[in-house]
């Protein structure tokens, strides 16, 4: 299913583009969760990595499975481009290639690996699930301010919670799904923007689901 990521990627990219033209104030949202330009500053020979980790009652094998670390490349390309791929075990698997100047793949990685996840956990159709997930990020939603420490310090942060199925009305059979919680932390102050993107769900039973994306450190690039 992997494979076929990096198309799911640009398709929801561009799916949810022509619904904000009637978002009204929910444009706001997308625009700092999508934020453009996040990657200028990035050098070209740097690398930015993420760890993922990820937790699974429904499908316990996933989290081992989906557990790794994500490493962001740039190729001086015309014009640039940034690779990603998931790393485990020494191994590598190709995400996806996209232009530079639409800003951080890792936030469609995100998202898309949420939808995936989930439909492939508790069920029900991908489509749907990404509809309503499309609908959270163009609904106005408040921001919260915080702090996170990057290399020692302290950093201001912005942070964007999400619940995508609060009023859906088959939220009781999505197996606690239903309470799924996207929260996007970013800060101008950490490289490539985001700091940490969480996905939470906890059904009445208890914790069902997560999935933490954490921005570790950027690096110099291999020779």
């Amino acid at each position: 299913m992997l494979k076929h990521l990096a198309y799911a990627m640009v398709a929801f990219a561009l799916a949810v583009t022509p619904v904000l033209a009637a978002a009204g104030d929910g444009t706001a949202t997308y625009d700092l969760l999508f934020k453009e330009g996040t990657l200028d500053d990035v050098p070209m020979d740097h690398i930015l990595l993420y760890e993922r980790s990820v937790t699974n009652t429904l499908l316990p094998e996933a989290g081992p499975r989906d557990t790794g670390e994500l490493e962001l490349s740039f190729e001086e390309t015309t014009p640039p481009e940034a690779a990603l791929r998931f790393l485990r075990d020494g191994k590598h698997r190709n995400l996806g290639v996209f232009p530079m100047s639409v800003g951080n793949p890792i936030i469609m990685y995100f998202v898309e690996t949420t939808v995936r996840d989930m439909a492939e956990s508790a069920g029900g159709s991908p489509f749907y699930i990404r509809n309503r997930v499309k609908e959270a990020l163009i609904t106005p939603t408040e921001v919260q301010t915080g702090e996170a420490i990057y290399q020692g310090k302290t950093v201001q942060t912005q942070i964007v919670t999400l619940h995508p199925f609060a009023e859906d009305p088959n939220r009781d059979r999505m197996q606690g799904f239903g309470d799924l919680a996207l929260t996007v932390t970013m800060s101008d102050e950490v490289p490539g923007w985001y700091q940490k993107l969480e996905a939470t769900a906890t059904g009445s039973d208890g914790p069902v689901y997560s999935s933490v994306m954490a921005f570790d450190k950027l690096e110099e690039a291999p020779q």
